[in-house]
């Protein structure tokens, strides 16, 4: 009877295993049809061999959630968003302003920036027009006195869009200015960033009066459910735009908040911006036109949003916009081609410094062909591993002939750059992948010496206060703070 039992239990072990061994191996079939599967599904968005092999891997050790991730944070994610954008586009092109935009075109005007000014209207869409005014503002008093005077003159519109517009003091002189028009019958239109501007959004008394007095405050991807998927991280929209009237329009680096404020903190962040005047400002409102209708699902049909402004003499800018939504990476694409065309100089101020192997090859060949290349960065950033991943680069540049300065006094914030004595940029992108691929970024391209000049000098006023970076004082290091660049650089395609 015993020997009965145990022959009995030994045929349910065996049964039990083979049973075990079927579920294993019907796991694994289903496994690696899912990896193929989806393995077949990257293999088809043809990104680099790096990123596909990482998504490939992470697929394999992270079943289940790996699509999950890919799915909501891989390329389909910008690509749904893409199409969104380009429903936005169709409902605000004004054919007018392109058309008034082609007229104006003159290449013989610029002969040496003839290639760079056509690849960015090839990658942009971005014509030429003319700026019968640009003038370079230096840190926030004298940008926010300038935002304040065109808005207090504002006679039909005020277009405000910001990644940061904090309700402090600072950001309460722009809300009052704005209320001030709003109630004698100027259209008004604030669209912030929704993480970047969460404390504004949050306080109904802050925005609430501008409302009250039939402005109009939208928010760019509100936090929800949504934001579980990445939003809260990526896509943001970091740009700074202030169209008034469609004559006058501002860009760069300068947030509306009082650690910029320098009227009110000497020690405020160093930061450069850009005030425009003419033709060219109605690229600028097509840019915030386009936004605002992505974030409110509706374009702005009012009158006079694109004003004739007939102008033969000026400055020549492009304006550039870039996001994930685009085909192309067209700030880093500009940058990239203006690099490989400078003659003479090469003068990059950035906040936050991790480029690509493209970006660092584009800047080391300038170098090694006699091109003054020189970058101005910050000792300290408000992200110590952002700071590290950048410096994790320095070697290999100054190897190759690059000049590093790191600025002293305060943060830098300045994004500027000066190539030659023809090209002069100032924008909100920074000269890390972030910027160039998953941020909402603008940049004012400007093709003329005046320009360049100023920005060419604020650079050296800022030399003055800076501390160059030498092969020397690079061997100097200790071991741990190597070690902690080196794992920064890993982390740089996410900073």
């Amino acid at each position: 009877m015993g020997s009965r039992e145990f022959a009995g239990d030994g045929n349910v072990q065996l049964i039990e295993l083979a049973d075990r061994q079927t579920l294993v191996t019907a796991l694994t079939i289903i496994e690696a049809l899912y990896v193929l599967l989806l393995s077949g599904w990257i293999l088809l968005e043809k990104r680099s061999p790096a990123a596909t092999l990482a998504w490939i891997f992470g697929l394999i050790a992270l079943p289940g959630a790996g699509f999950v991730i890919y799915f909501f944070l891989g390329p389909r994610r910008v690509r749904r968003r893409r199409l969104r954008r380009l429903r936005a586009k169709n409902a605000v092109t004004h054919p007018a302003l392109e058309a008034e935009a082609l007229s104006i075109r003159d290449p013989a005007a610029f002969r040496d920036a003839a290639q760079l000014s056509q690849l960015v209207e090839s990658v942009n869409k971005a014509p030429l027009a003319l700026a019968t005014r640009a003038e370079v503002l230096i840190d926030g008093a004298e940008t926010y006195a300038s935002i304040l005077d065109a808005v207090a003159a504002a006679q039909a519109h005020v277009h405000v869009l910001y990644y940061i517009f904090e309700p402090d003091e600072t950001g309460r002189a722009l809300r009052d200015a704005l209320l001030e028009r709003a109630r004698a019958g100027v259209k008004v239109r604030v669209l912030v960033d929704a993480v970047g501007s969460a404390r504004a959004r949050r306080r109904s008394d802050f925005f609430g009066p501008l409302l009250a007095a039939g402005a109009e405050v939208g928010a760019w991807s509100p936090l929800g459910p949504a934001a579980l998927w990445g939003r809260v991280l990526n896509f943001r929209n970091h740009r700074k735009i202030v169209i008034v009237d469609g004559r006058i329009g501002f860009c760069g680096g300068i947030n509306i908040a009082d650690e910029e404020n320098t009227k009110l903190r000497p020690q405020g962040w160093r930061d450069t911006h850009l005030r425009l005047e003419g033709p060219c400002v109605a690229q600028l409102q097509l840019v915030f036109l386009e936004d605002w209708c992505y974030a409110k699902g509706r374009a702005p049909q009012d009158p006079g949003l694109f004003p004739r402004e007939p102008a033969t003499t000026g400055e020549l800018v492009q304006i550039l916009d870039s996001g994930p939504d685009k085909e192309h990476e067209t700030i880093k694409a500009a940058y990239f081609a203006a690099i490989g065309v400078a003659s003479s100089r090469v003068w990059l101020t950035t906040p936050y410094f991790i480029p690509d192997e493209a970006m660092s090859f584009a800047l080391m060949a300038a170098a090694l062909r006699g091109v003054d290349v020189r970058l101005l960065l910050p000792t300290k950033s408000d992200s110590r591993t952002v700071t590290a991943a950048g410096r994790s680069h320095y070697d290999g540049l100054l190897r190759s002939g690059v000049r590093i300065f790191e600025y002293q006094p305060r943060m830098l914030h300045a994004k500027t750059l000066v190539v030659d004595d023809w090209l002069g940029s100032v924008g909100t992108a920074n000269f890390d992948n972030r910027s160039f691929r998953l941020n909402f970024e603008v940049a004012a391209l400007v093709y003329g010496k005046q320009v360049a000049a100023a920005l060419a000098a604020a650079f050296e006023s800022d030399l003055t206060e800076a501390k160059q970076i030498t092969t020397a004082s690079r061997l100097r290091l200790k071991l741990g703070q190597r070690l902690f660049e080196g794992g920064a650089r890993l982390l740089s395609p996410m900073l």
